[in-house]
């Protein structure tokens, strides 16, 4: 097993990716845990351990940073390719008894720059993209305010007076397509010219490379949403998942024998995959339970093409959960959304969905 899928604490149990083990939260133990993206409710605060703590800065001022080995993009999904970045920086800093550190900024600059920012999705919040980061042994993460008036800066400006005067760095490392700074104008070339009288070493990581070309988060965003699940979650080297609210619905599901609670996402932003169903694990209350999930329009009982819904039975399982914070875990796409032409057809369908679910999860 790779390092980058070793358990936050001891494991219990070994199991691939997925491994049982026991981590301590607030308020609640979680018992299990199969994935280390969560919900919000312990994204934030899970394992504030030594080996695992990252300082988390807003703003550049008045930081105190030990030898900083840096390196500064979006990392949406935080995905393999990323991590070998990563990687480098965690091993730079530890060469010269250094921090490493990440620069991120926030909101995403597509939502400032973007005439049509509104449909925009990211694969992850900032919430798990600090529980990533956390994980990748970062230990400082600073996240930089961006705005029209910050996106107006040079990229030498902001080499020469962010990075070099505000945060000291020496060893700046960036990713084989990097862009910066006013325009993008900011590259590994701009920043060796920008620092050629200065003693500042700048390093280029070059990409992973899969069966599409480099990891990139568009190529995990364009396999979601075209229901690649298998390759997203290759991609990112972890299951994708999705956090949000359970909702009061129409109560189809609970007439027909197959309650489910709907979701919706904390982040107006999240990456919602395509339209299908899908075997996923559910997180609430700090379990986790198995689940059969839908995304789409609910064609057998709804006219409406454009109304979505994201709903999951949870199997075994009875409460009342309205209010309540859940996560979904994508595990595997089980088929396209299908239009019936009665319920019993459905209900039969959705028998076929709950036995491949049990059997993915046994």
């Amino acid at each position: 097993m790779s390092e980058w899928f070793q358990p936050w604490v001891r494991k219990i149990e070994t199991g691939g990716i997925h491994n049982i083990l026991y981590v301590i939260i607030l308020p609640i133990k979680v018992q299990k845990q199969n994935h280390f993206i969560g919900s919000l409710s312990w994204a934030l605060l899970i394992l504030q351990a030594d080996s695992l703590y990252m300082h988390i800065h807003r703003g550049y001022e008045n930081l105190k940073l030990v030898r900083p080995v840096v390196t500064l993009g979006i990392f949406d999904g935080v995905h393999l390719g990323h991590k070998v970045l990563l990687d480098r920086l965690v091993s730079a800093a530890k060469e010269v008894n250094g921090e490493a550190v990440v620069i991120t900024f926030s909101p995403h600059p597509r939502l400032v720059l973007d005439k049509n920012s509104s449909s925009l999705a990211f694969l992850t919040t900032m919430e798990e993209k600090i529980v990533l980061l956390r994980r990748a042994k970062v230990d400082h993460l600073v996240i930089i305010e961006f705005t029209r008036e910050f996106s107006s800066i040079s990229a030498c400006d902001f080499v020469m007076d962010i990075l070099v005067k505000k945060i000291g760095t020496r060893h700046l490392i960036i990713g084989y397509n990097h862009h910066f700074g006013r325009k993008g104008e900011g590259n590994f070339n701009t920043v060796k010219q920008c620092t050629d009288s200065l003693d500042f070493r700048v390093e280029q990581v070059h990409g992973l490379q899969s069966d599409g070309g480099a990891i990139s988060s568009s190529l995990a965003r364009e396999a979601l949403l075209q229901g690649r699940l298998d390759e997203a979650n290759k991609l990112l080297g972890y299951s994708y998942s999705v956090s949000g609210t359970v909702i009061a619905g129409r109560k189809i599901g609970r007439s027909i024998g197959f309650p489910t609670a709907n979701i919706k996402p904390d982040d107006q932003h999240k990456l919602i995959p395509c339209k299908g169903v899908y075997a996923v694990e559910v997180i609430l209350g700090g379990k986790f339970y198995k689940g059969m999930l839908s995304i789409g329009s609910n064609p057998t009982v709804n006219d409406d093409p454009v109304l979505r819904s994201i709903e999951v039975h949870i199997l075994d399982f009875q409460s009342d959960i309205y209010g309540s914070g859940i996560t979904v875990i994508f595990r595997k796409r089980l088929r396209d959304e299908i239009r019936f032409d009665s319920m019993e057809n459905l209900v039969l369908q959705m028998e076929i969905d709950k036995q491949s679910t049990i059997e993915i999860f046994s």
